[in-house]
């Protein structure tokens, strides 16, 4: 029987209510406070959770409101979103890192009433935005340090919201009881903003029926436990962490665990060592660096022995993706593989007890994908949408492969129509766009069915494959097919390559534009005792070019001829969400990027060997600056050898 047929347990504070009465001394959420990890259990979480609704209550939160969280992922923040369900409110999660000009959009248009900011920063931020948002009547703060002296009238403390909801409850003992009961599966969770890669991001609205339906169908086709551990580190505005650490958690009674700080998040990875873990294509590739890093940097003894096994887990991964038995000699290998190097990799990555890992939020490089299955690690692809509560469809142990993205989930209908894109239906779907009416209409078709503008097919097996965003599939001038995605995955590859954007639609080759890892590249100048002194000084190394070309030729290699990247540029910064290049999620806008390099593109194809760029540069508080230089086109045959030590 699924959790929605119950009024018991058909919105997510009703399961928080039935975790606390059927497992109250269980782990329910904990963080990393000053080195320590400090639990709640379901008890304290939902009594918690009840003192901040009547707190909020009280201070004239009710249905229909809208309450926003905003700063790393904490234990206050979750239970803040609950807490404005439970009143028949809906949460509004925004990116930590947003600036002031995308947070008062976002909070403008969600017409937000009560905002709940992690500390001081956030505070500030929300502050200075305060006079734009006419709706906005209460922030509340959850630690206090450095906010002492701050007497502005809309200023609460966390602590003093949960003391007035006590009190409030002593006066009102039957209130919270009924407002929670008044809830049902249909009413709003929350309105997840989407990053915006297409223009201003729309709230999407989501019932507490998506959220519930989505993460059953999810526990169904996975090996979860009640009292797993969960890592919440993802942006708490991205829907796939509230699909997990706030949909999973409560259905399927896992423990979430807020690691101490964003900076610390390997490090408490590691000492945690979840039993799940979910990441996108960009985490993943920065642990391939760290490691291919930490093996360059080790003895020629130890490197040797470290590309000797990496080398052996990889045959033998593609032997088994192919159905191929392993010989003797082979097993023996990966056996004497995982003492010395598989084991080790996974205990230094924080993995050594993960049964499951994914990779959503866009397509991981098969390269990279085919590393951490032959370290042992079970990274499994999932494919998701906002629209859809976060979860499409995803893979199963059996059936992992770097091509996919596995079969539908349960109760999941999907079909690809005439022009190959990917339509569903199911519960899991969205209710719409909030005050979008047209678009809503757009994107839910032929009664209910919705059009996730990524193009794909079924394989033959049954699995989904996303080739790429629908409208970024095009083709070379020759008729050649051009999935720019598909291509900067290769390039990404390489730990040199931090971001890569692609260009070859309508054009006679495909060409690319490359922003160096600043500090992979930065050890491999130091070790070479070249100097420089800033991204964009090390960026301009006739060198670095060099190495990058170098890296550029090894993912050609595995790419037909007419794909292959025949011209580079090397930015001289980093792509960046505050200059409007990428999404919070680390997605390319790739309109704008190709409207603001336009002059990059003309010189790639006019044969140009150098281009003048203006690169914008956007300061938290609004500011602008910009940079202009010249920077060099480099043909792959012509660019300069980079210089190997010997």
């Amino acid at each position: 029987m699924s959790l929605l047929d119950s009024p018991a347990t058909n919105t997510l504070p009703k399961l928080l209510q039935r975790n606390a009465e059927e497992s109250p001394t269980a782990p329910g959420i904990r963080e990393k406070t000053r080195g320590v990890w400090q639990t709640y259990d379901w008890l304290a979480y939902r009594d918690r959770v009840r003192d901040l609704a009547l707190g909020l209550a009280a201070m004239g939160f009710g249905r229909g409101d809208k309450l926003t969280v905003v700063g790393d992922n904490r234990p206050q923040l979750y239970m803040a979103q609950l807490s404005a369900q439970v009143l028949g409110g809906f949460s509004v999660p925004v990116y930590q890192d947003s600036i002031a000009s995308e947070l008062v959009y976002v909070l403008d248009h969600a017409e937000t009433s009560v905002i709940v900011a992690e500390d001081q920063e956030q505070v500030d931020k929300v502050l200075s935005l305060k006079d734009r948002l006419p709706k906005l009547r209460w922030i509340v703060f959850d630690d206090p340090r450095g906010l002492w002296s701050y007497d502005d009238p809309m200023l609460r403390s966390f602590e003093s919201v949960l003391e007035e909801g006590r009190a409030y409850g002593k006066a009102n003992p039957s209130f919270y009881a009924a407002e929670l009961a008044k809830g049902g599966p249909d009413d709003l969770a929350m309105i997840a903003y989407t990053s915006g890669t297409t223009g201003m991001p729309k709230g999407v609205m989501l019932s507490h029926r998506n959220m519930i339906a989505s993460a059953e169908a999810f526990i169904e086709v996975n090996d979860t436990k009640p009292g797993d551990n969960w890592l919440s580190y993802l942006p708490m505005a991205w829907v796939g962490d509230a699909a997990f650490s706030l949909g999973m958690t409560l259905a399927g009674k896992l423990v979430a665990n807020c690691p101490e700080s964003p900076e610390s998040v390997q490090r408490d990875l590691r000492e945690l060592g979840p039993n799940a873990t979910l990441a996108p294509p960009r985490i993943w590739e920065n642990m391939l660096t760290t490691v291919q890093v930490k093996s360059d940097d080790a003895s020629p003894a130890k490197r040797r022995v470290f590309e000797h096994f990496r080398a052996l887990a990889e045959r033998c991964e593609l032997k088994k993706t192919d159905g191929k038995p392993l010989t003797l000699g082979e097993r023996l290998g990966l056996m004497l593989g995982e003492v010395l190097v598989y084991g080790p990799v996974r205990d230094q990555l924080g993995l050594r007890n993960a049964r499951w890992c994914y990779t959503g939020g866009a397509p991981l490089g098969p390269d990279t994908y085919r590393f951490f299955r032959s370290f042992g690690v079970n990274l499994k692809q999932v494919y998701g949408a906002t629209e859809a509560s976060a979860l499409i469809a995803c893979q199963s142990d059996a059936e992992a492969n770097p091509n996919t993205v596995g079969r539908p989930m349960p109760r999941v209908d999907i079909k690809i129509d005439d022009r190959g894109e990917v339509l569903l239906k199911g519960p899991n779907v969205f209710v719409g766009y909030f005050k979008q009416d047209d678009v809503t209409a757009e994107t839910l078709v032929d009664g209910g069915w919705l059009r996730t503008g990524d193009a794909g097919f079924f394989d033959k097996q049954g699995q989904l494959v996303i080739i790429d965003r629908a409208k970024d599939v095009g083709k070379l001038t020759d008729g050649s097919a051009f999935a720019p995605q598909f291509i900067e995955n290769k390039l990404k590859f390489s730990p040199f390559i931090r971001e890569a954007v692609a260009f070859g639609h309508g054009q006679p080759m495909v060409v690319a534009m490359i922003a160096i890892d600043m500090q992979t590249v930065g050890t491999w100048a130091e070790k070479r005792g070249l100097p420089y002194t800033s991204f964009m000084d090390l960026s301009r190394k006739a060198e670095v070019a060099g190495l990058i070309a170098e890296e550029i030729a090894k993912a050609n290699a595995s790419l037909p001829d007419v794909q292959q990247v025949k011209r580079f540029l090397l930015l001289n910064k980093e792509l960046e969400a505050d200059d409007a290049e990428m999404t919070r999620t680390r997605k390319v806008r790739r309109k704008f990027v190709a409207e603001k390099y336009a002059s990059v593109i003309d010189a790639f194809y006019n044969g140009g060997r150098q281009v003048e760029v203006t690169m914008d540069i956007t300061f938290e508080d609004g500011r602008k600056s910009s940079i202009t230089n010249d920077i060099a086109i480099h043909d792959l045959a012509r660019a300069e050898p980079a210089r190997r030590a010997a």
